[in-house]
């Protein structure tokens, strides 16, 4: 608080008459009218502010459907320019007052009628040979380990839960920690 007054419009400086305080908020009291405006009320945000905040949320629910939802068509991960062009096309709009969790469901309703997707989980079964499990054992652990079992040989068998879109890239992340020694296999892709 820079001063201790009420406002009609703080630019011009005109101060809001004590009449109007008492009837807004029951009291003329400046410390229980801050109060019940920091509860209560709305911060107000610059356009460039809030442009910024809407372009932060848009990227955040771009990276989680391209991470969790796939192509129906293809069971391939859906590229986050293809989600950013839909969006553009279908003239989605991010809402920067709304939590990203809560714009998603709807969001991703609406990219349906360009974009055939659904939000899902693959489960796949990995073999790992014993001279790479100390690598991959802890890449493995950062998803939902369903099953593990270890061969007579030192051999690692699991079973992980990932998103569906990040198939290609944990794919990629396991070949490259055994120098491509590693089986892979999908086992099923479900919502």
């Amino acid at each position: 608080m820079v001063v201790e007054e009420v406002f009609k419009d703080a630019r011009k400086g005109e101060r809001q008459s004590p009449s109007a305080i008492q009837k807004a908020f029951g009291t003329t009291d400046i410390y229980h009218v801050l109060k019940e405006v920091l509860e209560k009320g709305e911060v107000q945000l610059t356009t460039e502010q809030k442009r910024k905040m809407m372009e932060e949320k848009k990227k955040a629910i771009v990276a989680y459907i391209s991470q969790n939802a796939i192509d129906v068509r293809t069971n391939a991960p859906v590229p986050p320019l293809r989600i950013e062009n839909a969006m553009e096309k279908l003239k989605i709009r991010v809402d920067p007052n709304k939590p990203v969790d809560a714009q998603i469901p709807e969001i991703v309703k609406m990219l349906k009628r360009e974009i055939p997707l659904k939000i899902a989980t693959a489960q796949i079964a990995i073999k790992v040979l014993p001279e790479h499990v100390g690598k991959v054992l802890g890449y493995l652990k950062s998803f939902k380990v369903k099953k593990e079992e270890w061969g007579s040989g030192g051999e690692l068998y699991a079973i992980i839960e990932i998103p569906a879109g990040m198939q290609s890239e944990v794919f990629g992340k396991l070949n490259k920690l055994t120098s491509g020694t590693v089986d892979v296999k999908i086992l099923e892709v479900k919502e």
